[in-house]
């Protein structure tokens, strides 16, 4: 984990969306579930959870597609370009949700778990790589 405060840019794949983050992240994960899986093209979902206070909009924010659902957490993306950005509670939560792979560098954290494990589709399987593996979400104590 990142021990000082520098911040991290990342962006979309056209430029249009940029923000800042300012670590450390309280969590990552890889999600598997159904919905990471289709918003992000993926087998799964790299992510890491910041704090609101922590996230900054630096520009773009007119691009900005939010698909949210009641009941679960919002997806956002670049209406432009289709990438896949942040989510979780985003605008007014407590927490966002950083899709891993839009960061300009290294967040200083690897994803610690597999959630929804159970929703890995026929055509991959989770690697043998000593995570927790969770069926559905984890619990709420796991960092």
């Amino acid at each position: 984990m990142i021990t000082d405060d520098r911040p991290i840019e990342g962006g979309c794949l056209c430029g249009g969306v940029r923000y800042l983050v300012r670590p450390p992240f309280r969590r990552a994960n890889y999600c598997h579930c159904s919905r990471c899986r289709k918003h992000s093209g993926a087998a799964a979902l790299a992510q890491g959870r910041v704090p609101r206070s922590a996230f900054t909009l630096l520009g773009g924010g007119e691009l900005l597609v939010v698909f949210a659902e009641p009941g679960h957490m919002a997806k956002v993306f670049c209406s432009r370009c289709g990438s896949s950005l942040f989510g979780g509670t985003w605008p007014d939560g407590p927490e966002i949700s950083i899709r891993l792979g839009t960061l300009d560098d290294a967040p200083g954290i690897r994803p610690g778990y597999h959630s929804y494990a159970a929703e890995v589709p026929p055509w991959d399987r989770l690697p043998d790589d000593g995570l927790p593996r969770y069926p559905q979400r984890p619990p709420r104590d796991v960092n």
